[in-house]
């Protein structure tokens, strides 16, 4: 695994704190109605995209996700501007705003979506591994999922075809404890969502996704096995979101002390702590970052506010091919 150095450390450091706050600057428009329809928020499972990051090829490696997935892209190198833009609705955006909240897409930066569909992304990311695999293209594709995907007929369709045909892919279930509001415990007869990749001989284990460092560990080794030609891996990466569901979620299935439990072990606090403990850097050198990354948010949203909203026959085109629809009034 490549080295976790003091310059790792410090790079987590802002890249997590920057997604922290580009989320709450979402949360706060959303609410100011700039932004429409459904927002997940991935508030407390930034370790997971750090550690996995830290390890993956960004040449030529590819990431596919469910609809909590707007810090992902901007992890695999798409513009941040453009990622709010999109949600928007703006024509700047990642989709020209027509794909919104949860349809971030990049294949540039081989970020192949958010998916609305609970589970519609497993078929997909094995999909995608097999064409790596078939045209020889040594990449492994990590495919994250939530513990209510888990419990989808199709997880296990795709796990048996992955084994079989022994493709480059890691799945990653981002278990933060609520499939919506349901719990892992009411969803199954255990709750160690890992031992599913058992009845496959799949590689398989928990992981503590509060911490980067083991989240890259557990990814490396998932990684180099897929590289190596020897097949998937599933890791249960257990973290916490401190928001709801989506920003509609009332949150009524838990409670305020539970979260606050979880917030003692934040993975951007922990990453702080190494930093100031190993005199990495000081006091003043992290307000210097906290700074850097507020001024990142607000051009975000100033690039977001100012720029069009997509024309009207764009919209039109996405959907329909004017010559075989004539009667489609392009104009209105």
């Amino acid at each position: 695994m490549k080295k976790i150095t003091k310059n790792t450390y410090l790079k987590w450091y802002e890249d997590m704190l920057f997604w922290r706050k580009f989320e709450d600057k979402l949360a706060q428009v959303y609410i100011q109605q700039k932004v429409r329809g459904f927002l997940h928020l991935y508030n407390g499972q930034e370790a997971i995209l750090a550690g996995a990051l830290h390890v993956m090829d960004l040449e030529k490696d590819k990431m596919i996700t469910a609809y909590r997935n707007h810090v992902q892209p901007i992890g695999m190198g798409v513009d941040p501007k453009k990622v709010m833009a999109e949600l928007y609705g703006k024509k700047t955006g990642t989709s020209q705003g027509l794909g919104g909240s949860m349809h971030i897409f990049s294949k540039e930066h081989r970020f192949f979506g958010g998916h609305g569909i609970v589970g519609g992304q497993i078929p997909l990311g094995a999909g995608i591994a097999f064409a790596d695999k078939y045209f020889d293209r040594n990449a492994v594709t990590l495919c994250f999922l939530g513990d209510g995907a888990s419990r989808q007929g199709s997880l296990h369709e795709t796990f048996n075809m992955a084994m079989n045909w022994k493709l480059p892919v890691v799945f990653c279930v981002e278990n933060n404890g609520y499939a919506m509001g349901t719990s892992v415990s009411r969803t199954a007869n255990h709750e160690d969502i890992w031992k599913l990749g058992l009845g496959y001989e799949m590689p398989c284990g928990p992981v503590d996704a509060m911490r980067p460092e083991k989240v890259a560990e557990a990814l490396d080794e998932a990684i180099d096995r897929a590289r190596s030609g020897n097949g998937p891996t599933f890791l249960d990466l257990k973290t916490y979101r401190y928001r709801g569901h989506s920003m509609s979620d009332a949150q009524k299935y838990r409670t305020k002390e539970e979260v606050q439990e979880y917030q003692k072990i934040d993975p951007i606090i922990q990453v702080k702590d190494i930093i100031l403990e190993k005199k990495y850097a000081t006091e003043d050198d992290i307000k210097e970052i906290d700074q850097r990354v507020k001024d990142k948010v607000k051009e975000c949203e100033e690039f977001a506010e100012n720029s069009d909203f997509p024309d009207k026959d764009v919209m039109y085109d996405v959907v329909y091919e004017q010559e075989d629809y004539p009667f489609i009034p392009h104009k209105l």
